[in-house]
């Protein structure tokens, strides 16, 4: 009952521990420079939505190709291993992004390092020991492999030490935090969103964006819904001088309208995914909004493909991490 494409990212995450099947060592490139201790009690978890950004968008193209071929799901799960065997990596084969370009979609990891260490918290990053959280297999269907994963996952941080984690993906947030919880025994984890953290610690922080702008904010699905995270990235976008909020005049917070994306659904349901991205983007735009704000790799991906259909090159769209590291003075 799982489409082929979904079946070829679970045996991803399974084999490979990423949405891609790539190796590890990939996701972790943005922070090689940073000099990040590997092992600490308090980890950042980059998530594989913001690691893999930049060849999402390739991802998606490969799994439509897979779900419209004669390919069924138990050999989509051989062919990712054929393939994985063979040392082919067909997400690199589809990606537009080149090593002389670099990973844009980085950008807000990067941008959160530094905000976070502005307020003064001590971290490490698990680099290529990070492991996936494994929440794709859960919202396929795969329980029984997703509670294994989650095992795995929860091992993994146990032997590095940590005891709490900042997350900036909302799904991958709401799965350790509560997911994670609810399939294995003894969980001890404290696990906190990038906008928590900040939100808690705004007195700290002195912001001014570099000009006068006008700003909207879209609620990620996982964020608002399963997170009740409604008032905080509002609190921090408020905080920063020069910055006008402006909303829809109600499908905002727990009514805010979803971009389409999520969970595999822009890569099974193309046409439905795209139809809804524009509709969103549509919302965002009557706020006559310079700037589209909202903390999830997803949805950037989304709005920018809407805004994209609908020809509005002038609006931009940033993660939470970016227009907060673009706000801090000095």
């Amino acid at each position: 009952m799982i489409p082929p494409g979904l079946a070829y990212i679970a045996d991803n995450i399974i084999t490979k521990g990423n949405l891609l099947g790539a190796a590890k060592g990939r996701g972790a490139e943005w922070a090689k420079d940073l000099n990040l201790p590997k092992q600490g009690e308090t980890i950042f978890f980059a998530g594989c939505g913001h690691q893999y950004a930049s060849e999402l968008e390739s991802l998606s193209s490969l799994i439509r190709r897979i779900d419209k071929s004669a390919v069924g799901t138990d050999v989509a799960f051989g062919l990712a291993n054929f393939q994985k065997k063979v040392g082919i990596d067909v997400t690199r084969l589809y990606s537009r992004v080149t090593a002389a370009k670099g990973n844009p979609g980085a950008e807000p990891l990067r941008d959160a390092v530094k905000v976070l260490s502005r307020l003064g918290i001590k971290f490490a990053y698990l680099a290529e020991d990070e492991p996936c959280c494994g929440g794709p297999l859960h919202y396929m269907g795969l329980h029984q492999q997703f509670t294994q994963q989650t095992q795995k996952a929860y091992d993994r941080f146990k032997s590095k030490g940590v005891k709490r984690i900042i997350s900036l993906v909302p799904s991958c947030t709401y799965t350790l935090r509560q997911l994670m919880a609810n399939n294995v025994q003894n969980y001890d984890l404290e696990v906190k969103h990038f906008v928590e953290v900040v939100a808690e610690n705004l007195s700290s922080l002195t912001l001014r964006f570099p000009r006068e702008v006008k700003v909207t904010y879209h609620d990620p699905c996982q964020l608002v819904r399963f997170l009740n995270l409604t008032e905080e990235p509002r609190r921090i976008l408020k905080a920063i001088k020069g910055v006008e909020l402006v909303e829809p005049e109600w499908t905002k917070g727990a009514y805010a309208t979803c971009c389409g994306g999520g969970g595999g659904f822009e890569a099974v349901f193309p046409e439905l995914s795209e139809i809804l991205a524009v509709n969103r983007a549509k919302e965002l735009l009557a706020t006559g909004a310079e700037i589209i704000v909202t903390p999830c790799p997803g949805c950037i991906m989304q709005l920018k493909a809407g805004l994209k259909e609908l020809k509005a090159s002038n609006v931009a769209v940033l993660d939470m991490t970016q227009i907060v590291a673009m706000s801090m003075e000095g």
